[in-house]
């Protein structure tokens, strides 16, 4: 077996805060929805079948950790992810063979 060698130099706070982040089942079913397309809040909240305040707070949550942003036209806001991390972790997860999910 190879050896994975460990930086310690490394910083991984910033993955880590992303990890926390996306721990929350709403919160990651909101960026993975985010990755196919960009949405208002409205939407969000209507496929989610949540209060629009609990969405809000989610969604503000995430802005707040840079891991999405919001685009305004006239009086909508439409957010999309802009992390590359957080794109990178949603894809893998979403992307794994089917039988590590089973296993899980």
């Amino acid at each position: 077996m190879e050896k994975i060698p460990f930086d310690k130099d490394q910083d991984y706070s910033r993955e880590s805060d992303i990890l926390k982040v996306l721990g929350h089942p709403v919160r990651l079913k909101i960026v993975a929805g985010l990755l196919s397309e960009s949405c208002n809040v409205k939407k969000i909240w209507e496929c989610l079948g949540l209060p629009q305040a609990t969405v809000s707070q989610h969604l503000a949550l995430l802005k707040n950790k840079a891991i999405i942003s919001g685009r305004r036209e006239g009086v909508e806001v439409f957010y999309q992810v802009t992390c590359p991390e957080a794109q990178r972790i949603v894809s893998a997860l979403f992307d794994a063979p089917a039988e590590c999910h089973t296993a899980i």
